[in-house]
């Protein structure tokens, strides 16, 4: 098999608008959940979120750096903004980044030809598809756009970046709800292992936050709802008070290339793919099976994918959403998995970014990246009362510090889907 390693990353999420900036809040500290301010809340018992702060928004952003904050205008025109929803503009703006850090251009048509985009969402143009439901209902079908299909579909934004540079090599989607975006790493590692493209721009994008997005997790009771005065503080990976979820957006993106072809061309190498692992669940449409049985399978694959044992993973980034269920039973896996008295460290990077959905997988890839670029574990915010019984290190409160070789990142969706990828320093 061929070797696959990460030469390029990009970002956009509620910490910041790329992956220094984001990467730099995270491992402060620093939380992106925020009051709601985008459309009324009054009718949902989950005020808050952690989503993507534009130019221009509400109050809710101001204290946020400008330099944080979106300004779509580079990527797109704004008279085109209305044929493309949020997920799309969301991962545009990450895959322009990763392109432009890995310094990819495929010059000739079959260098065209030999990269290729896959780009996962959880539920893809889902305001969109909201807002023109209720034109359609108050206006006529007339009044429908000729963008609304496209500017929503999950494979749109893989499309989109396809179409930006003109790469003809393998396009593709998942829409593996919450594990999205970790599918799509894995899925492309073996793309590229396989002969079947060099270079892959990969990763997740969500727009999520939006009306119907808030009100349907809240009528699955899904998110937090005791902490919309402090919101900060709402989403908290394992502590004894969480109480659900806080719905985020936005994306990460990575270019995957197999290893002889970054080196010819001189490529920076962040790290390499080494492990995949995917399972199933096979026990409900929401809930995690409760003893974590689909963690430990996707987690055991990616080892074995990876020849290695469990001593050989320094650090887990936790799926670790803040919801009662999922919390617990991804932990009884990990602690099945790896033992009493394992060394690694584990942290929710939600704690900080809220979830992703769809998105999570990939900006959590990043992190992995970047943790083992510079030996910073960043921490699980608002860890007061750890679980009873716990053996793993969960990493509260504060970054630490860590040589770092081999990291892991777990990703688990609803329907029972879970994605776990293992990531390495780069060695030749």
């Amino acid at each position: 098999m061929r070797r696959v390693v990460v030469t390029g990353m990009g970002c956009i999420g509620p910490l910041a608008c790329t992956v220094e900036r984001t990467w730099e809040r995270l491992i402060r500290g620093d939380s992106g959940i925020r009051p709601i301010d985008r459309f009324p809340t009054e009718d949902l018992p989950s005020k808050i979120a952690g989503f993507v702060p534009w130019q221009g928004e509400g109050s809710s952003v101001n204290a946020q750096a400008e330099e944080d904050k979106f300004d779509p205008s580079p990527i797109m025109p704004q008279k085109d903004w209305h044929k493309v929803d949020h997920f799309i503009l969301y991962g545009l703006s990450a895959a322009i980044e990763a392109v432009r850090d890995a310094g990819w251009e495929a010059p000739s048509d079959e260098e065209k030809e030999r990269t290729g985009v896959l780009i996962g969402s959880g539920v893809g143009g889902l305001d969109t598809i909201y807002n023109t439901a209720v034109l359609l209902k108050e206006r006529g079908a007339r009044r429908v756009s000729p963008f609304f299909i496209p500017s929503c579909l999950v494979n749109l934004a893989a499309g989109q970046v396809s179409i930006r540079y003109g790469f003809t090599g393998p396009n593709h989607a998942v829409a593996t709800a919450c594990s999205a975006g970790a599918h799509a790493i894995g899925d492309a590692y073996r793309l590229i292992q396989t002969h079947m493209a060099d270079v892959m721009v990969v990763g997740g994008a969500e727009g999520g936050v939006c009306l119907i997005g808030v009100a349907g997790f809240s009528a699955a009771r899904a998110l937090s709802t005791h902490f919309n005065d402090r919101p900060t503080e709402a989403s908290r990976p394992w502590d004894r008070d969480r109480d659900g979820f806080v719905v985020a957006e936005g994306s990460g993106i990575l270019v995957l290339e197999e290893l002889e072809h970054a080196k010819r061309r001189g490529a920076k190498i962040y790290a390499e793919v080494i492990g995949y692992g995917l399972s199933g669940d096979a026990h409900h449409i929401t809930a995690p099976h409760p003893e974590g049985g689909g963690a430990y399978r996707a987690m055991r694959g990616a080892l074995a994918s990876a020849s290695l044992s469990t001593q050989d993973i320094d650090y887990i980034n936790a799926h670790g959403t803040s919801t009662p269920a999922g919390d617990q039973a991804e932990l009884c896996g990990v602690q099945r998995l790896f033992g009493e008295q394992s060394s690694v460290w584990m942290s929710s990077t939600k704690s900080s970014t809220g979830h992703l959905l769809g998105g999570s997988g990939a900006i959590e890839s990043i992190f992995c990246i970047k943790a083992l670029e510079t030996g910073c574990v960043p921490p699980t915010l608002n860890l007061h009362n750890p679980p009873e019984g716990n053996t793993i290190d969960l990493v509260p409160h504060t970054t630490r510090e860590r040589p770092l070789e081999i990291v892991m990142n777990n990703s688990f969706g609803f329907g029972g889907t879970n994605a776990s990828l293992i990531f390495k320093t780069f060695s030749s």
